[in-house]
Parts: structure tokens; C-alpha cells; sequence
């Protein structure tokens, strides 16, 4: 009889399959994964921060360099393009004006002034010289008050400002060469800024090179134009030419914000060629304009590039009255033609070591009349440092106004008021009338043309009859100003 056994095996798995799996109380069971809460604990981690960081800080400077780099490319570049780009009201203000040309030492190429003017010549003669980062255009309002007021008004840009040349040609010793070709790549970031060289990096792939490797470095003389780096000599100069030029002397002398420091010497050494002075908010020790604004790279460009940003920075220290027109004409003759530049060279030119208190103690100083025109509303400090300046000038007169640090914007007609009844409480001043004698061979000439024209005179007569020129020798021949940005006679302002 054969018996039949269930395999041990088999009965063991038949028994796992129908008796429960039996867990140790002492162990706790494993929760089950949350996708959520994994996700959130994988953003919320250190290297998940910082790698957001980076990307909105990499994309946000991206942008930035992008909007910088707009701007550059859309600022015209050439002098004709620029002045075609000008705000009506300062290409009506160029009109009013003139060039002159000075030198700063005679090996020097000449620089041009502008210089625009108003009211009777027969009049006392005021000339106004502004502050760094200012302009004539400021002081158009008080030119023309002036003007009414029966003073022969003149205002002037100083060389690096306004409408006067911020730029000159000068020779200089270079490196020629890889080196040399280096040194001018570093020069060109250093002075146009790190955006200049992210933007031949985008365009080109690289920065401009063109040298050959293998070229020997060599010390080559070339000229270049270099941007205007005048010290407060060259200004004393550059005015004493222009009164000379124009025939103003002798003269009636403002000075507004960083001028004193600019001009102080200068008078002390021709007192014969100024009747009096008046201290438009101006001291040797600071100016309203934050200058520093135009050196550091990315804030000049921020600031120079945006008008709302230009304008609260002339808010907030030149005139609280400003308006966004005149604002962006004073931001447009800042940035053109390399202006910058000049504004901050001829700043670091200045002496701010300026003794104010031994120059007013000098004997030709002590003797000239001297008013202090400042603003009473501006800030405790600024009228602290009015009181100091005062203090510094015994002998002068202190009013104060209503208007800002660069009042002539927001006080026009007050602070004209103000010159005019100073300059009318002095003695006329004696103008003296120079004829210079005519060479004697030019005068020779003249004789001979004189003697030969009579001969003629008959004979021709009837032949210039029958033209239509005129020439009037005795009118004195305005320049066509636009000739300087290339205009000829194509333009005339309504």
C-alpha cells in the first residue's frame, strides 16, 4: 500500500501564504514618502539658494548691461549729430551767442569760448562765471533781467562746459606695438567704462586687436585729442582773454559755487581790470554738483544715462525748483561732445587748499567792493558755511535769497535785482577805448590801393552799379556759429 506525504516544503509555503506576517511591537513602520514635502526640502536647500542667487543675480546684470549698452549706441558720437539732437531752447541759446578763441600757453592749440551777452554796452558790464558742472545756459534768465536792468550782461562757458570746446589735440609719446596696443586697450576701459569692453566683447568676440604679435615695442610721438585737464592758472587766463577779446574791461565780476577757487588768484594779480565782486553762493571748498557722480563707473552712467535720475540729483543738491526741461538741457550739455570727462578733469585741477581768509586780507582785496549773495532756505549747513565765508570777508556785504545753491535757476530775477542796485552804488567805471596803431607796411598798402583807386573809380562805376553786392565796412561781421558742427549756412534758428 503505498503512502502518500505532503512535501515539507511545499506545507511551510502554504502556511507563510495563509498566516499573518507578525511585526516586532518594539519597531516603529516607515512613513510614506510625501513628493511635496521632498520638493520642498530640495528648494529650501543651501545649494538650491545659492544657485537662484546667482542666476537672478547673472540675469539682472545681463539686463543692465544690455540697457547701458543701448544707451551708448543710441548717443550720437559726432559734433554735427549732436547739436542737430539738442532741445530747442539751448540751440536758440547758442544762437544768441559767439566763439572765442583763447590760449592757454602759446604752444597750446586755441581753445573756443562761448560767450553770449545782452544789454547796452553803454552800460557797466557784468561777467558771470559759473561753477563746475554748470553752464551759461543757467544764468540766461539773469542775463536777460540784467540786460532790462540797463547792465551789459556776459556769460560765458568755461573751457569743458556748455558750448565751449571740451577737448583739445596734444602730442604725447606712446608705446607702438603688443605692449603698446595693450596700454591703449587698458586706457579705453579705464575711461569709457567696463560696459565699453563688454560691448567689444559681445560685437567682436574679443577686444579690438589688429597688432601683429611679433611687431617690436617702440616709443612712437603721436597727437591725439585728449579731453580738457585745465588748473585754475589756465582759467585766469582764459578769462583775462576774453575780456580782452570782447573789450569788457574794466568789469563787474560774478562768481557762482567752485568759480572763487577758479578765478580768486587771477583777480588778486588784475585788479585794474575788475570793478567789484560778487560771491553768488561760492566757496574755494566744495561744489553743489556731487562730481564724484561722474567718476565712479556704473553710478556716471546710471546717472547720466536717465534724465529722472539726473534731474533728483539736481533736486536734491542745486535747485529744488528745477524742471525736467531744463534739467535734461543741463544733462545733454554735460554728456556731449565729452564733456564728462573735462567737467572731471578740470576738477581735479582746482585748489581746495585755497586760503580765503589770506587772500581777503590782501591790500588790493581789502579796497574792492565785495557783496556774498546766499541762499537762506537750503539746509543749516550750507547757511553755517555762508556765515564762515562772510567771516572769512569783513569788508563784504551778506544778503541772502530765496533761491537754491544754483539760485539763477529758481531766483533769476532777485538775484538780478541784487547785482543791479550793488553795481549802481558804486562809481561809473571809466571804460578805456585801445586804437592800435596799423602797421607800417599793411598801411603802405592801404596808400597804394587808395592811390591806384582813384584812376579806376571813373572807369568803374557804372561796372559795380550794375551788381547787387553790398559791402559794408562798417559792420562788424557776426560769425556763423553752426560753422562749428559743420552747419555752414543750412540752419537758422525761428
Amino acid at each position: 500500500m503505498a503512502i502518500i506525504t505532503e512535501d515539507k516544503r511545499e506545507s511551510e509555503i502554504k502556511e507563510t501564504e495563509t498566516t499573518p506576517l507578525k511585526t516586532n511591537s518594539s519597531s516603529s513602520a516607515s512613513p510614506t514618502p510625501n513628493p511635496a514635502a521632498a520638493t520642498h526640502d530640495l528648494g529650501s536647500s543651501p545649494t538650491a539658494k545659492a544657485f537662484k542667487f546667482w542666476a537672478y543675480f547673472t540675469f539682472g546684470i545681463s539686463l543692465f548691461t544690455l540697457i547701458i549698452v543701448t544707451l551708448s549706441a543710441l548717443t550720437p558720437q559726432d559734433d554735427k549729430s549732436w547739436f542737430l539732437s539738442l532741445p530747442s531752447e539751448l540751440r536758440h541759446h547758442y544762437s544768441k551767442g559767439r566763439t572765442i578763441k583763447v590760449q592757454t600757453n602759446p604752444h597750446s592749440s586755441p581753445i573756443e569760448v562761448f560767450a553770449i551777452e545782452d544789454g547796452s554796452r553803454k552800460g557797466e558790464t557784468l561777467l558771470l562765471i559759473h561753477g563746475l558742472g554748470c553752464n551759461s545756459y543757467s544764468f540766461r534768465n539773469v542775463i536777460k533781467s540784467l540786460g532790462l536792468n540797463g547792465i551789459h550782461a556776459v556769460g560765458i562757458d568755461l573751457p569743458g562746459s556748455g558750448f565751449s570746446d571740451k577737448s583739445s589735440l596734444v602730442e604725447e609719446e606712446r608705446l607702438v606695438g603688443v605692449f603698446g596696443r595693450l596700454y591703449d586697450i587698458y586706457n579705453d576701459i579705464n575711461e569709457k567704462g567696463l560696459f565699453w569692453g563688454f560691448d567689444q566683447l559681445v560685437e567682436t568676440g574679443g577686444m579690438p586687436y589688429y597688432e601683429d604679435e611679433t611687431t617690436k615695442t617702440r616709443v612712437s610721438t603721436t597727437k591725439s585729442v585728449k579731453p580738457l585737464n585745465l588748473n585754475s592758472e589756465d582759467m585766469g587766463r582764459i578769462i583775462g582773454q576774453v575780456i580782452d577779446s570782447m573789450g569788457l574791461a574794466p568789469v563787474h565780476l560774478a562768481l557762482h559755487d567752485s568759480a572763487l577757487g577758479m578765478c580768486a588768484n587771477w583777480v588778486s594779480e588784475n585788479l585794474e581790470l575788475v570793478r567789484s565782486l560778487t560771491l553768488i553762493d561760492s566757496t574755494p571748498t566744495s561744489t553743489a554738483l556731487p562730481l564724484w557722480v561722474l567718476e565712479v563707473p556704473v553710478v556716471r552712467d546710471v546717472v547720466l544715462g536717465f534724465s529722472s535720475v539726473y534731474e533728483g540729483i539736481l533736486r536734491s543738491h542745486c535747485s529744488k525748483s528745477i524742471n525736467g526741461t531744463v534739467a535734461e538741457a543741463h544733462r545733454v550739455l554735460l554728456t556731449g561732445r565729452d564733456g564728462r570727462r573735462a567737467v572731471v578733469g578740470v576738477e581735479k585741477g582746482m585748489n581746495y587748499s585755497f586760503d580765503l581768509e589770506g587772500w581777503a586780507g590782501l591790500t588790493g582785496i581789502k579796497s574792492m567792493p565785495i557783496q556774498v549773495l546766499w541762499s537762506r532756505s537750503w539746509s543749516e549747513e550750507w547757511t553755517k558755511e555762508g556765515s564762515w565765508v562772510a567771516g572769512k570777508l569783513p569788508q563784504a556785504n551778506f544778503i541772502t535769497h530765496s533761491g537754491g545753491r544754483w539760485p539763477q535757476e529758481d531766483a533769476a530775477d532777485e538775484i538780478a535785482e541784487i547785482i543791479t542796485n550793488f553795481v549802481a552804488s558804486l562809481p561809473k567805471s571809466v571804460k578805456k577805448v585801445e586804437v592800435e596803431p596799423i602797421p607800417e607796411r599793411i598801411q603802405k598798402k592801404f596808400d597804394e590801393a587808395e592811390g591806384g583807386s582813384h584812376q579806376r573809380d571813373h572807369g568803374s562805376h557804372d561796372h559795380h552799379m550794375g551788381h547787387g553786392h553790398v559791402h559794408d565796412h562798417g559792420h562788424v561781421h557776426q560769425p556763423n556759429l553752426m560753422d562749428s558742427y559743420g552747419l555752414g549756412q543750412g540752419f537758422r534758428e525761428s
